[in-house]
């Protein structure tokens, strides 16, 4: 059994997902603040410890150089361009806010959260289905 920690690194936030290679299940697992270098290794160090990683799915090599080393668990390199927009999609139209408005600050961030979390659950199915052969 493998189990991966998928990330949709971003800007501002970065999307968790964990897969297991035996089972074959997805979970969208979190939406982490981007800190710097140092403060996101820790931040998925807590995961990877906690969720028993075995090896980690990520595309931003820039990113990853400087953080995943310290984590040491083997890297698996996936393409995710369009996973943010395949997931956006996945969950339909915004809701609107009170009255009909535009939705709060506070929804927006919850909702491109979720977009975050959902783009890593895409990228971690994409590696098993790789893995898989499909």
């Amino acid at each position: 059994m493998t189990r991966l920690l998928a990330l949709d690194v971003g800007e501002k936030r970065i999307g968790v997902a964990i897969a297991d290679s035996t089972t074959g299940s997805v979970r969208a697992l979190a939406t982490l603040r981007r800190r710097t270098a140092g403060g996101d290794t820790r931040s998925l160090a807590a995961l990877v410890a906690e969720q028993r990683i075995d090896e980690l799915v990520v595309r931003t090599r820039a990113w990853a150089e400087q953080v995943l080393p310290a984590l040491g668990r083997p890297v698996s390199w996936r393409d995710e361009r369009l996973t943010s927009v395949a997931a956006e999609s996945g969950l339909g139209r915004a809701p609107r806010g009170g009255a009909g408005g535009p939705p709060s600050a506070s929804a927006r961030n919850a909702r491109r959260a979720r977009i975050d979390r959902e783009a890593a659950a895409l990228i971690a199915q994409a590696e098993l289905d790789a893995r898989a052969g499909r």
